[in-house]
């Protein structure tokens, strides 16, 4: 059969430029899976012909795979939401018997709903087998003075103090005779002793940090997850001591990558200094906690945040490298190329590659992810099989939440398998036909070159940055309007320079040529800190949002599934729902009044809108939150916050937006006039029963921790951090719980008692 003929290049018909080649990677809309009906009588039931001619399409051989790690999720999703721990052999039980009823509706036609729920079960068994087998003692109160033994098994050395998580053999309270498997602990700088060390020291322990406010991130969840029951500090000196039992395998691995780490560092010391050193360290260990402030919220305002954390992008950039590179000088043996699957050594050496990265960066939770899904990309080409495909992700999501399932309420994983989720739909809808090469003139060839692989550039950071958006902005309360500018400026110097200098200086450091590569490695961080000061200075460089629920998280969530999934028109109907969870968001109400889980801080809004605190000691770190959260561009040490409030020794007071007074109350005597002007109080003491303000006492903060008040009227509509009734492993319940009401109104004051003794006049020994 004959070939059709091509036109001619630069004749009608012939070739068009970029701009022809756009066209045919976007065809028009008639040109979708499907099309659009036409609008003429009898469309209703036309356009539900479509519909089910679309969900069929949807439903076909091979489409349903990726949503099972979806309802998977979901499945983990509402383990976290449960009240207290669910009966572990009931849910694994459960899920048994939901998998085999899937496996015996296979034939069914109800069959991809019945493993959709079966998947579910198993995602919500999988959460609460991994919660029973980290089980560990949680510190509930504060324990002033501790004597603890047991082996260092991690150290971070930060930029004003450091940090070490030590394993506790022993621990000795004159208080509380509980005794904690793991502590994570601040030590004066540059006296953190080596890992893999036996110590003994005395501490001041304190209950894993709650949410600063409801809604806010557990970072008590998160610690309970590693292990860890209790954090606070060193008093006085560290001892090292004979160990009385051996260290074991996992410790003496530890002490080694440790030490590697710090020989590491120490080699890029010796080049580098300042920013360029912490982060060239923060690329090649995961060290990032001697980035300078400055820095460091500059990089996050200008978009360029995910650099610093050793993510998926940083994974593919070590394979990659190690790939072309290992293939390229395979290629130059003509024998190999022709007799062997060079390309199959090329990504085994990357595998290799990237599971030393893996161990050198310090395994969290988000690195494991990304090596999970690098992993199984490199088996894919190792297998013959396509490498960037939704079942690809699907796998490597599968891995990570079964592994991990407490990864699903951790902002790293959501924002990159949301990234991932879109570049892989960008890839499978329109890259193919914008990397195919078209039959040119070397000029225009360069031409073309140079237009693809800037619109491909520019389309990936666009849909990346605008799949990650809802999160960033629900965790992180703010979005980064340039971050496509920052992105096209700066990761093309990292990915080309950066990370491959960094992985040349590993490479020559044994041979102690080293030197150059570091250098090399300083210049390409010298421009991208460059590029992010530049655009984090730019006129509304900082997208500021306000808190709102997590409802419309998961609706947003879900619109953005839906249009990197489906492949019919039916995935714009995602749009719809993100379009109503954005006006969701946007409806949410501002508090009127944030009280810190301790009492220590208070905040109430003003006449102007604004936040004013009245606050008792030097932790900051709750009111740089609120105000994050407020959208609020103050610093915690901003005067403008304490405008309004009235100090003295028993207490502080600020007034409310309608003139009304919040009063933080700090001795006894200062009650009786707070309860008879304050409308709210807050105090760690009993207030008396004739008090007319509404309470806020210590009992309530300890049992629900930070609050969140919305007036309602002369009451408020209080929203806790922990609800009535929860007791989770992260945040057990006190023993004896009470029930508070989810309004707060003032109390009505009780009657005086009257006074029934005589006038002096009649007092007589007679009477």
């Amino acid at each position: 059969m004959a070939e059709p003929v091509r036109p001619p290049a630069g004749r009608p018909g012939g070739r068009r430029g970029i701009a022809g080649v756009m066209a045919d990677v976007w065809p028009p809309r008639g040109a979708l899976a499907g099309g659009w009906p036409a609008i003429r009588p009898g469309a209703s039931s036309a356009f539900a012909a479509r519909l089910k001619i679309w969900a069929a399409e949807e439903a076909g051989a091979g489409r349903l795979l990726p949503w099972v790690p979806v309802a998977f999720g979901a499945g983990i999703a509402l383990y976290f939401t449960a009240d207290h721990e669910p009966v572990l052999w009931i849910a694994a039980i459960a899920a048994a018997l939901l998998c085999l009823v899937a496996i015996m509706m296979r034939r069914h036609r109800l069959f991809p709903a019945a493993v959709m729920i079966a998947a579910a079960a198993c995602g919500f068994a999988t959460a609460t087998i991994k919660t029973a087998r980290v089980a560990h003692p949680v510190l509930a109160r504060p324990l002033y003075s501790v004597a603890l033994s047991g082996f260092v098994e991690a150290r971070d050395i930060r930029e004003r103090s450091d940090r070490i998580v030590l394993r506790v053999t022993a621990m000795e309270s004159p208080r509380n005779a509980i005794t904690l498997a793991r502590v994570r602990l601040a030590v004066r700088k540059g006296t953190a002793p080596e890992v893999g060390s036996f110590v003994q020291l005395k501490a001041r322990l304190l209950p894993p940090m709650a949410p600063v406010r409801p809604g806010s991130y557990d970072f008590a969840r998160d610690m309970f997850f590693q292990g860890i029951g209790a954090s606070g500090f060193v008093m006085g000196a560290i001892t090292t001591a004979p160990p009385p039992q051996a260290a074991g395998f996992g410790l003496g691995y530890a002490a080694a990558m440790q030490g590697l780490r710090d020989a590491i560092d120490a080699r890029i010391r010796a080049r580098l200094s300042g920013d360029e050193r912490a982060i060239a360290t923060a690329l090649l260990t995961g060290r990032r906690d001697a980035i300078t402030p400055d820095v460091n919220d500059a990089m996050f305002v200008s978009g360029l945040g995910h650099v610093l954390s050793i993510s998926g992008y940083h994974m593919a950039v070590v394979a990659g490298v190690v790939f072309f590179a290992v293939r390229a000088l395979l290629a130059l043996i003509p024998g190999l190329t022709v007799s062997h699957p060079i390309k199959k050594w090329a990504a085994a050496a990357a595998l290799v590659a990237a599971a030393f990265y893996l161990l050198l960066s310090g395994a969290e939770v988000a690195t494991q992810r990304s090596f999970f899904m690098t992993a199984v990309v490199l088996i894919a080409v190792m297998v013959d099989r396509r490498a960037v495909t939704f079942r690809t992700l699907a796998v490597a999501a599968m891995i990570v939440l079964i592994a991990a399932p407490e990864a699903l309420v951790h902002p790293s994983f959501q924002m990159s398998f949301a990234a991932t989720l879109g570049l892989v739909a960008l890839v499978q809808f329109g890259l193919p036909r914008l990397f195919a090469t078209p039959d040119s003139s070397t000029t225009q060839r360069v031409a073309l070159w140079g237009g693809r692989e800037l619109a491909m550039l520019l389309l990936a950071s666009l849909i990346a940055g605008l799949a990650t958006t809802p999160y960033a902005a629900f965790h992180f309360h703010r979005v980064t309007p340039y971050g496509v500018l920052a992105n096209l400026a700066a990761m093309p110097v990292v990915s080309a320079l950066v990370m491959p200098a960094g992985l040349m200086g590993l490479l020559a450091a044994p041979f102690g040529l080293d030197g150059v590569w570091w250098s090399l490695m300083g210049l390409g961080i010298d421009w991208m800190i460059a590029v992010t000061r530049w655009v984090a200075a730019l006129p509304g460089a900082v997208g500021r949002i306000p808190a709102f629920g997590i409802g419309s998280l998961i609706l947003a969530s879900l619109g953005v599934i839906v249009i990197g999934l489906l492949r019919t028109p039916l995935r714009w109907s995602g749009a719809v729902g993100l379009v109503v969870a954005t006006a969701w968001a946007a409806t949410t109400p501002l508090p009127d009044v944030l009280i810190a889980g301790d009492g220590r801080a208070v905040a109430a809004r003003g006449r102007d809108g604004r936040l004013h605190v009245m606050r008792t000691g030097k932790d900051v770190f709750a009111t740089k939150e609120w105000l994050a959260a407020d959208a609020d561009a103050r610093l915690p040490t901003d005067p403008s916050l304490a405008d309004g409030v009235s100090c003295d020794e028993a207490g502080c007071v600020v007034a409310m937006a309608d003139g009304r007074f919040t009063a933080l109350t700090l001795r006894a005597e200062a009650l009786a006039d707070d309860c008879t002007h304050a409308a709210l109080i807050v105090t760690a003491r009993a207030a008396p029963s004739s008090c007319a303000a509404a309470v806020i006492d210590r009992e309530r903060l300890r049992q629900q921790g930070a609050l969140l008040l919305v007036q309602q009227g002369i009451g408020f509509a209080v929203t806790p951090a922990r609800a009535g009734g929860t007791d989770r492993p992260w945040w057990p319940a006190p023993a004896e719980a009470g029930a508070f009401d989810t309004t707060l109104t003032p109390r009505a004051p009780a009657a005086p008692l009257q006074d029934a003794t005589p006038p002096e006049t009649e007092q007589s020994e007679q009477d």
